[in-house]
């Protein structure tokens, strides 16, 4: 965990850090982000509502609203919590999240383990091409390692049993939701989406050739395009507590 600060970076697959912190770093270089972090051990329930509580706990600890951001699983567990909580919440950021928020790789992955006859190793192999664009075998077999390490310790509530939907829609705090023109997991499509329940002042942005990883690949374009955001939320909150000052004042 990093010192408090107003901007959380929710971090709830685990074994997807190195893809995180590229992005973070740029960040950081601007405004101290925090990060969450929830680790699900293998003999644990796959629960959302386990991780939701955990991350109660600590925005609880802090003392003022944040900016929240979260990519895949951490974003949909920031919307949960921006859900319940609009009030502890500045703005949110989601990374990777469509406008249906519980599709992530693991719901297409076992959709083809359903139909599929094949191991999990080849599809594994084949979700690598899907979310990360034609690789050799050394990195498709690095990259299914590190998909097959994220269905044991992230609280996506799918599995071969069951999946899960999460009902659509905004949240009352600023929103902004990013994604690649490119990803196959959230397309643009689902990414669009989003403009059905956006209010004034919510954002969407496609990074070109971006894909389900965009902030990894394009860290530079991402973090400049959060803190232009983060501002922008800044700015209004200033002129609103202004306007409120001002308003106090007449009335005495």
């Amino acid at each position: 965990m990093s010192e408090i600060t107003n901007n959380v970076w929710i971090a709830a697959n685990h074994s997807f850090q190195r893809f995180d912190n590229h992005l973070l770093r740029h960040l950081s270089y601007h405004q101290p982000v925090a990060r969450w972090e929830y680790y699900q051990h293998q003999d644990e329930p796959s629960c959302l509502e386990i991780a939701l509580s955990f991350l109660e706990n600590y925005l609880n600890s802090l003392q003022q609203p944040v900016n929240l951001i979260g990519h895949s699983t951490g974003g949909l567990l920031g919307l949960l919590y921006s859900r319940k909580y609009p009030n502890k919440v500045k703005s949110l950021t989601l990374l990777g999240v469509g406008c249906h928020p519980a599709v992530d790789w693991q719901i297409h992955y076992y959709a083809l383990r359903e139909f599929l006859p094949c191991s999990q190793r080849i599809i594994l192999a084949q979700m690598v091409q899907t979310m990360f664009g034609q690789q050799n075998q050394y990195n498709t077999k690095g990259l299914s390692l590190i998909l097959q390490q994220d269905l044991n310790t992230s609280p996506s509530p799918h599995s071969l049993f069951r999946r899960v939907n999460i009902n659509p829609g905004g949240i009352k705090s600023p929103l902004m939701v990013c994604g690649g023109s490119n990803d196959n997991i959230v397309d643009l499509n689902s990414l669009r989406g989003w403009q059905e329940y956006f209010k004034p002042g919510d954002v969407l942005w496609e990074c070109p050739q971006g894909n389900h990883f965009s902030h990894y690949f394009y860290p530079e374009k991402v973090s400049r395009k959060i803190l232009e955001f983060w501002k922008a939320v800044a700015r209004k909150n200033y002129i609103q507590k202004a306007a409120i000052k001002v308003s106090s004042l007449k009335t005495n």
